[in-house]
């Protein structure tokens, strides 16, 4: 855990930036979804250990989660999540109000997949643009669990670092709650300190694009 001690409030601070402009990215796909204006925000960012996240995050409740790896500057599983029970909320959201809830448990994954790849590319893609390097991802896997299950599911004895994100959505008609957390390994978590401090020195000296 000392590695976690070593992120300063100025590098937290940037990746909250950064993060916050990938949402706002993600929010105006969504909104031309939905039809509707959908806002996001990143309120919180924080460096924990899979098993503590998992624990934060509640033992019994279910969750919806969307994952994809990535490699290029540096290696992440990124894991969206939302309860389970808002999943639901947010096909409906999707699809509008005209189709019957049999067929909604039908689409779910697939409504679910696409949210996650809106989610997770934006602000991955924000953080290559800012970071001036290619990140590669996988195609998104959609997975329902425990958050034992989705964020330690082998258990790793190393207990590998996870910086946890809390995203909110704000529509007209609901907030919605959730999560995403990039599993990050010491060599990958060096690697992403090293472009934080390479970005900020780039705004420092005015070298840092605007956005996407």
């Amino acid at each position: 855990m000392n590695a976690l001690s070593d992120i300063s409030d100025i590098e937290a601070d940037s990746l909250l930036e950064i993060f916050n402009i990938g949402v706002g990215h993600a929010a105006a796909a969504m909104s031309n979804i939905v039809n509707e204006e959908v806002h996001m925000s990143v309120p919180s960012i924080r460096f924990t250990t899979r098993s503590e996240a998992a624990e934060e995050l509640g033992v019994g409740i279910s969750l919806f989660s969307i994952s994809q790896h990535y490699k290029g500057a540096y290696a992440t599983e990124a894991i969206l999540m939302f309860p389970e029970a808002t999943s639901f909320e947010i096909v409906r959201m999707m699809v509008g109000d005209l189709i019957p809830a049999h067929e909604l448990g039908e689409m779910e994954r697939e409504a679910m997949s696409e949210i996650g790849n809106i989610v997770l590319n934006a602000c991955v893609g924000t953080l290559a643009n800012m970071f001036q390097k290619e990140l590669q991802g996988s195609l998104p896997e959609v997975r329902v669990g425990t958050s034992n299950q989705i964020l330690n599911p082998y258990k790793d004895e190393n207990d590998p670092i996870v910086m946890m994100l809390r995203i909110d959505f704000a529509l007209e008609r609901q907030q919605i709650q959730g999560y995403l957390a990039f599993i990050l390994d010491m060599s990958a978590l060096q690697d992403l300190r090293e472009q934080i401090r390479l970005y900020i020195s780039r705004l420092e000296s005015g070298c840092v694009p605007d956005g996407m």
